[in-house]
């Protein structure tokens, strides 16, 4: 057996098991916990489908929505998402002064969506001269503000995780940046989600 193992490690065999490392622990623990989040977004995307099509008095969202303002706020996110792409990129290459500036770009992006995020509700729990105020009382104004309010606060989780990895950035190098990645699995599910409720939400 001894000689057998002695071959194999020769030829650059590697073992048939090998333990985990700490960095494929730390994206296991990641894709697992986007898996059960994407159930939640997904149960909350199909009661609300449930409820609109069961009620053919549901409001036509352009009505009340405003649509041009949430297409930028996905543009926003959408970028976001290339600067973080961009981020990941500069540290593989030792460049931490481009993650900084990547991070910080997508940091910004994130705390736009969420200016405007914050505009939005208040626009529309207040009403304006246009359109009558969307409150909880309604099942579309229900459905709409907790689904919007809970991928609102997986972007502020998303905004402070970011901004955490850029303060330790100068502990990142081209051989280790595994946080900087894991942050991106992140950040780009909850850009994806957003595309998904503004395609039902809001133009459906």
């Amino acid at each position: 057996m001894t000689n057998v193992a002695a071959v194999d490690h020769t030829l650059g065999v590697e073992p048939a098991e090998s333990p985990l490392t700490p960095e494929s622990w730390g994206k296991l623990g990641m894709w697992v916990f986007l898996a059960g989040d994407a159930m939640s977004f997904g149960g909350l995307i199909c009661a609300y489908a449930a409820l609109r099509v069961g009620d053919p008095s549901w409001p036509i969202p352009s009505q009340h929505l405003g649509i041009p303002l949430t297409a930028f706020m996905t543009f926003l996110l959408i970028c976001s998402s290339v600067t973080m792409v961009k981020g990941l990129e500069a540290i593989q290459t030792g460049d931490r002064a481009g993650l900084r500036k990547f991070l910080g770009l997508t940091i910004l992006g994130g705390t736009m969506f969420l200016s405007m995020q914050a505009y939005e509700w208040t626009h529309l729990i207040s009403g304006s001269e246009h359109h009558a105020s969307l409150g909880l009382s309604t099942l579309f104004g229900a459905t709409f503000f907790i689904l919007t309010g809970f991928h609102g606060c997986h972007v502020f989780s998303g905004v402070v995780y970011l901004t955490c990895i850029l303060l330790n950035s100068g502990h990142y190098t081209k051989d280790s940046h595994n946080s900087v990645e894991i942050v991106g699995l992140y950040w780009h599910f909850v850009d994806l989600v957003w595309i998904l409720i503004f395609t039902f939400v809001y133009l459906v």
